[in-house]
């Protein structure tokens, strides 16, 4: 959770508070570095956010990722199939610096494998 200063709208640190005489475990505070403002933390403070994942096709395409994609000359991978040409179509999902990430899918039965 990022909190702003009410005063100047920079971003809140957490610190230590100078306030320790009043409490022999410390005391924390919420402090901008660029004006005097400062939020005293005297209780816990917490927030919770339930995440929610995202599906795999949504981030490789959904259902239409196969729609309009070319043809090559490929082994299929599984061994009942013997089927020989593939649709595929390819992604940068790891650094700039990698090669793209080959996606396959066998014509024949639909088997789907990748290729770095």
């Amino acid at each position: 959770m990022l909190l702003f200063c009410p005063a100047c709208s920079n971003t809140l640190t957490v610190s230590r508070s100078d306030y320790e005489d009043h409490h022999p475990n410390g005391v924390n505070r919420l402090q901008c570095k660029t004006c005097p403002y400062q939020f005293i933390l005297n209780k816990r403070y917490y927030e919770r956010r339930l995440m929610k994942r995202k599906e795999v096709e949504d981030v490789m395409g959904g259902a239409g990722a196969w729609d309009n994609v070319d043809q090559t000359d490929a082994q299929c991978p599984a061994q009942d199939c013997g089927g020989d040409k593939a649709f595929f179509y390819m992604v940068q999902i790891r650094s700039a610096d990698e090669p793209m990430t080959t996606f396959y899918k066998c014509t024949k039965c639909s088997t789907r494998w990748k290729e770095n």
